[in-house]
């Protein structure tokens, strides 16, 4: 049976807009998000992610203003993340239009915060985000980080989404510090270990930069594929990208595109 993957763009967001980092800084802006989440639906995205990467560090909830205005003009799949740290904000975010949360650092400092989520809202709506980097004084080579990739933990990383996926959790989202923004490719052993610990979907996140890099994540065990870089600056378009995939044996969705 072919493997199917579906490909998810990611709006990284800053005081409302979209914009995209190396290595989660050197800040760039990428655009408007409700004109980007309007052309990714377009092109045949099969899903998006909307991440406010300063909302944790700052202290406060997500824009929900922001949310909202995307996801009245988002036709797929819509997953928020970023500041997200107790029930009553995961609400007004689901009320605003999204389909699922991704909580990080606030699941990290108090893991029952995800038992809580799930008993609210389901296991399929719940994503728990895991930020890592390279670590070779732990067992799996990888170290858990929190506060937007600022802050070291101590964890190891294989550990921890374990543990995540003890809860029930079905999405787990790695992104490593090590590859994001790039553009060298995923990080492939990092998810093919996180695939073999536990039976979550992997999303593949950081560091594609062509068409081949979603390729290989697929092959390590991938699901869904991001990209935030890539596709906000049109170095890799959707349609061309599932074609592409497509030709090499993987299972894609033509929604449209």
């Amino acid at each position: 049976m072919e493997k199917q993957v579906l490909i998810m763009p990611c709006l990284d967001m800053q005081a409302g807009r979209v914009v995209k980092g190396v290595k989660f800084v050197d800040i760039r802006d990428a655009g408007d998000p409700v004109e980007c989440a309007k052309a990714y639906c377009a092109a045949g995205a099969d899903e998006l992610a909307m991440l406010d990467i300063t909302a944790t560090v700052e202290n406060r909830r997500p824009l929900l203003d922001v949310v909202k205005r995307v996801a009245d003009v988002t036709t797929v799949p819509f997953t928020v993340g970023g500041g997200i740290g107790d029930i009553p904000t995961a609400v007004a975010v689901m009320e605003c239009g999204a389909t699922r949360v991704s909580v990080a650092s606030a699941a990290f400092r108090r893991p029952k915060f995800i038992s809580e989520l799930i008993s609210e809202f389901g296991p399929e709506r719940v994503v728990v985000a895991i930020d890592v980097d390279r670590n070779p004084n732990l067992p799996s080579g990888y170290e858990v980080y929190i506060d937007g990739g600022r802050t070291a933990t101590g964890k190891d990383a294989v550990e921890w989404a374990k543990e995540v996926a003890s809860y029930g959790v079905r999405i787990i989202l790695p992104t490593s510090k090590f590859a994001d923004g790039m553009q060298q490719g995923f990080d492939l052993p990092l998810i093919k270990l996180l695939k073999e610990a536990t039976s979550a979907t992997i999303v593949a996140s950081g560091g594609a930069g062509n068409m081949e890099h979603f390729y290989e994540a697929a092959m390590a065990g991938a699901e869904i594929l991001l990209g935030a870089s890539v596709f906000h600056f049109g170095i890799v378009k959707i349609p061309e990208l599932k074609r592409y995939l497509k030709s090499r044996g993987i299972n894609v969705r033509f929604n449209g595109a």
